[in-house]
């Protein structure tokens, strides 16, 4: 069998179980691919990891089948040892390779400016920031709920500059509104993650990273801190609340009405802080 024959009965094999593969991800795998639908973020994000998913399965499937398939069809028969035939180059396999290598990056290359420059849509929500820092590509349009996440050693709290500058020490958002974190930290640098909601952005100290978002659904989300920040780093986990509209404006109420002995010593409500220590060492 010549070289030729090989290949196109190695590519039939790659294409059968390739299909097979991508059903299985795309009807399996895909309606439980992470972070889920929790928000319009959280959508994007598992939306282009599906796709993801399909194209890098018929890939990772090739690999696997050509090099099962050498092993097999071209194992060392029994006896003496013997070098294989001198292999010269085959140019259009080489040119193919290339091609549909430098195809794949263009495509996906695509697909990620897409989702990362889409304009905004008052509808949707949506709006460019994945913490890249303090001015996004686009801005969503209509009036955002600003939420100014702290980090600091070893926790998180929220401050809501547009009720009253009150900080709070758990997070709770309102269903259907789009929601601008602003990311910052007062001490080393943490990271902000809410994984349901597809929001990740670091906090670092004199620095106002900014995140979009819009919850879709009521309910739970898991806060952590994705940055090494300390001794106690694996002990900033938190869950945030997503609550109906008429919810959160009792939940907001309440919070201003508990914390407003606190709020009136607090500094003026900026995008960053810089503490100054009453004693220094030395």
């Amino acid at each position: 069998m010549d070289d030729r024959a090989h290949l196109v009965r190695a590519a039939a094999i790659w294409v059968a179980l390739a299909i097979v593969a991508d059903l299985i991800v795309g009807f399996l795998v895909a309606p439980h691919m992470p972070p889920g639908n929790f928000s319009n973020t959280a959508s994007d994000q598992t939306h282009i990891n599906n796709v993801l998913a399909l194209i890098m399965t018929p890939i990772g499937v090739g690999v696997i089948t050509f090099l099962v398939y050498a092993l097999v069809r071209f194992r060392q028969p029994p006896g003496p040892l013997q070098d294989g035939p001198p292999v010269r180059g085959h140019r259009n396999l080489q040119v193919g390779w290339v091609g549909v290598t430098a195809s794949i990056v263009i495509v996906l290359a695509v697909l990620g400016t897409i989702e990362l420059v889409q304009a905004p849509d008052s509808s949707a929500g949506a709006g460019a920031g994945g913490g890249q820092g303090p001015s996004p590509i686009s801005r969503p349009s209509g009036n955002p709920l600003v939420v100014q996440v702290i980090a600091q050693q070893w926790q998180f709290t929220y401050r809501f500059p547009q009720y009253g500058g009150v900080e709070t020490f758990s997070l709770a958002l309102p269903v259907g509104r789009t929601v601008e974190f602003n990311v910052t930290s007062i001490d080393v640098i943490h990271s902000f993650w809410a994984y349901q909601l597809g929001v990740k952005a670091d906090a670092v100290p004199g620095a106002n990273n900014i995140a979009y978002t819009t919850p879709k659904k009521v309910g739970l989300f898991q806060i952590r801190c994705a940055e090494l920040c300390g001794l106690w780093h694996g002990w900033m986990a938190a869950k945030g609340h997503v609550l109906s509209r008429a919810g959160w404006a009792r939940w907001i109420a309440h919070e201003r009405i508990a914390n407003a002995p606190a709020t009136h010593y607090l500094p003026p409500y900026a995008k960053v802080y810089y503490p100054a220590p009453l004693e220094r060492g030395g």
